[in-house]
């Protein structure tokens, strides 16, 4: 009986010593060397581990820097001081960081913008998507059920008289409002003076000032006024170039209604 046990455990550890010893021989030959620029370059990043550079994590994009030249400023809380460490590390130019910000291009207010139904139940902008264009009669604007509210970990982010307000202070544009919001009104932009659109509707003026006292009308002021010519009408919208805008303010002037806002 101890026979029948015995040599059929001896067998099974002999095999596991055997196909063990295999494996890490195989470790010891097909062992990767992993660049030791990738750990320097981690260290250099804040560690939140957000997404919003397009990458799982830190050590992806520290990985994707050292192997593929992918430009640090694709971090969100980059300083100009750690861009040039890395690119010291990578032999390389540091490039200009530039700081980016989230607003929520909407400011369509239970006040200002009529509302065509309640929703009982529902408290998530996806969900209300998917069952129609939101309790607002503007289909493209906020419907401010907080989807963006769950996703951000920094708190920044609160409903407030039916649209969802960034606080600019809080933020550290992980980008994860903006992909959460269905109607695509969160936009990562510039942190510099810079002038943006609080609204995204397509619909023609006239139907805009029917439903929505703070709705862009398509009216071309912004286009004629702005004298980096950084403004065009798009698609009964203004639409703002972020490479030639200089926030200087005109636009937000003579917009008629005042849907234009310079953030500084």
């Amino acid at each position: 009986m101890l026979n029948e046990i015995l040599y059929p455990a001896l067998s099974i550890g002999a095999i596991g010593l055997f196909f063990g010893a295999v494996l890490a021989f195989a470790s010891i030959i097909f062992k990767i060397e992993k660049d030791e620029r990738i750990d320097i370059i981690n260290e250099q990043l804040p560690g939140a581990n957000c997404g919003g550079c397009g990458y799982a994590g830190c050590g992806a994009l520290a990985q994707a820097i050292v192997e593929n030249g992918e430009d640090p400023g694709k971090c969100n809380l980059m300083t100009q001081e750690k861009s040039e460490f890395i690119a010291n590390v990578m032999g390389v130019e540091a490039s200009e960081v530039i700081k980016k910000t989230a607003i929520v291009m909407c400011g369509g207010t239970c006040e200002k913008c009529q509302n065509k139904c309640q929703t009982y139940g529902i408290d998530d902008c996806y969900t209300a998507s998917q069952l129609g264009t939101g309790p607002k009669n503007c289909e493209y604007g906020c419907m401010g059920l907080g989807s963006c509210v769950k996703v951000c970990s920094e708190n920044a982010i609160s409903i407030i008289d039916g649209i969802a307000v960034i606080d600019r202070e809080k933020c550290i544009s992980c980008g994860k409002c903006e992909s959460a919001c269905p109607k695509n009104i969160i936009k990562l932009i510039p942190q510099k003076r810079t002038a943006i659109i609080n609204c995204v509707s397509k619909d023609k003026g006239i139907l805009v000032k029917d439903y929505c006292s703070a709705g862009c009308i398509a009216c071309r002021i912004c286009e004629k006024k702005c004298p980096k010519e950084a403004i065009i009408i798009e698609n009964n919208l203004a639409v703002i170039d972020y490479e030639k805008c200089v926030g200087c303010g005109i636009c937000a002037k003579e917009c008629p209604k005042s849907v234009i806002e310079i953030i500084k």
